[in-house]
């Protein structure tokens, strides 16, 4: 983004409309970016002067400032002094209190015992030209950033034009070919958003600015500033935005025409909208449950609008999704916007509900499930909500199974045979086995078991009894050793002894 000074738009016909850069500026960019190459190994104090030069010779001074500015930005500056700044300044401070500089020559008297005071070969000359290196002016360029080109440059400063055009946007309506990943980037900046369905079967996407908070704020319009970036990065897209210039509402249009993302990845890629969804999807993810965390994973129809929940919990043993909605402390006009969703959508939706807001039963009468949180969502009180919807989950999955099931192998995990059966373990657990007997989470027939009876013995390492048990194809060896009367006798570190539980 540019300064707010470097902001060139044309109010002509009450719109509000950038002067973009085109082709025809190309040039003057290579100018820009060539003063910038000649100058490195020199002070910043020499590359300014140059390029206030440039600014005098070029028909728009505002053109070169900003182009100056977004590749002075990703310069390379650093301070060159033979002396630490601060320390020759403190040193030098020093000695001229203990000389009394009054005149000139005092004041070399004073630098040349500073120059004492410091280790190793350090001249007067050193001490004088370190005093000051650190400020802004003296620091030296090292380098020019490799990526910079005149064409991308030119696109760059169009973006950034765009962006700083937008910061006193009150409002953006936004077409785009990507609107599921416009919409994430919205939610993760904390903007107020609506998806509106169009006529042409299109989806408008409407972001409201400051004013529909509490007052208009900077910090909001870069958050409109920064979803451009996201917005041009797709292939077909058009935002119209009222922006108030100094109490004027004005127009503004943008389309791919006007702005390009050269080379860079959107800023706007923030993991999640609030440090409340950030906290919960790790913990979330954290549990080894029968749900899968999803983020913002479908627009859903509500009345007139559309919504995009900020979760959804996949069940990993079919088809079943829940819906997961947050709803933290807004504005109440958007809160109501909120529930009336709610009240449109026809899908039952988990919402975890601020407590300070007050509407937990009005959600609730809307038919949805309500977890009330103070500060952050509890994990516990999600995967409750979800244990009760699991619980009939498989007692559905459950009654689509047989009664009996004889499963082919001599040795089966119920985890294996869940997967197959596409239940969950529990499900199977529910179902009785003729041909095979629980041992563990294993089902194994029993000839297996008398098998490896026959060869196990007392007396033999733990090592040696866990292969045997592998042999016949059981990898729950402890769970065998118990079942046939075993138990492993531990020595230490070294390992263990099979032992006859009667010993």
């Amino acid at each position: 983004m540019l300064t707010k000074d470097l902001l060139r738009v044309s109010r002509a016909g009450g719109g509000y409309q950038p002067q973009f850069a085109d082709g025809g500026d190309e040039p003057l960019a290579a100018r820009v970016l060539g003063t910038f190459q000649g100058h490195v190994g020199e002070e910043r104090s020499a590359l300014r002067e140059s390029l206030t030069d440039l600014e005098r010779e070029a028909e728009d001074f505002k053109l070169v400032r900003g182009l100056a500015h977004l590749v002075e930005r990703d310069a390379e500056f650093a301070v060159e002094a033979a002396v630490d700044p601060e320390s020759a300044r403190r040193v030098a401070f020093a000695a001229a209190e203990d000389v009394g500089v009054v005149h000139g020559g005092e004041r070399e008297r004073a630098l040349s015992l500073a120059a004492e005071r410091f280790p190793g070969d350090v001249g007067v000359d050193d001490v004088e030209a370190s005093l000051y290196a650190d400020r802004e002016s003296r620091e030296v360029l090292q380098a020019v950033a490799a990526r910079w080109t005149p064409e991308s440059l030119v696109a760059q400063y169009n973006l950034s034009l765009a962006q700083t055009a937008l910061f006193d946007a009150t409002e953006m309506r936004v077409r785009s070919s990507d609107p599921r990943g416009l919409v994430s980037a919205v939610k993760r900046l904390g903007l107020l958003y609506e998806v509106v369905p169009l006529d042409d079967g299109g989806r408008e996407v409407v972001l409201t600015g400051p004013d529909a908070l509490f007052r208009h704020t900077r910090r909001y319009g870069t958050r409109f500033a920064r979803v451009l970036r996201t917005v041009a990065a797709s292939d077909d897209w058009r935002v119209e935005a009222t922006v108030d210039d100094r109490g004027t509402e004005r127009l503004l249009e943008l389309g791919p025409a006007d702005v390009s993302v050269p080379d860079a990845d959107p800023v706007t890629e923030v993991d999640f909208d609030s440090g409340v969804e950030r906290e919960f999807a790790a913990r979330f993810q954290s549990l080894d449950l029968d749900w899968t965390l999803s983020r913002e994973p479908d627009v859903l129809a509500a009345g007139d609008r559309l919504m995009v929940p900020d979760f959804a919990f996949d069940y990993d043993y079919g088809s079943e999704r829940v819906y997961f909605e947050i709803v933290g402390f807004w504005t109440p006009e958007y809160v109501e916007k909120k529930l009336a969703q709610l009240d449109a959508t026809d899908e039952v939706l988990l919402v975890a509900v601020d407590r300070d807001l007050g509407v937990g039963e009005d959600v609730a009468a809307r038919d949805h499930r309500v977890v009330e949180y103070a500060g952050s969502v509890r994990v516990k009180d999600v995967v409750d909500a979800l244990r009760d919807l699991e619980a009939d989950l498989v007692a559905e999955s459950a009654a689509a199974l047989p009664d009996e099931l004889a499963p082919e192998a001599d040795a089966v995990t119920l985890e294996a045979l869940a997967e197959r059966r596409g239940v969950s373990e529990d499900a199977v657990e529910a179902v009785s086995f003729p041909e095979h007997e629980v041992v563990g989470r294993t089902l194994v027939r029993p000839a297996v078991l008398d098998a490896i009876d026959a060869d196990l013995e007392a007396g033999l390492s733990r090592s040696e009894a866990e292969a045997v048990v592998a042999e016949h194809g059981v990898g729950d060896a402890s769970a065998v050793f118990s079942r046939l009367g075993y138990r492993v006798e531990w020595d230490g570190l070294s390992g263990g002894t099979l032992r006859e539980k009667a010993e």
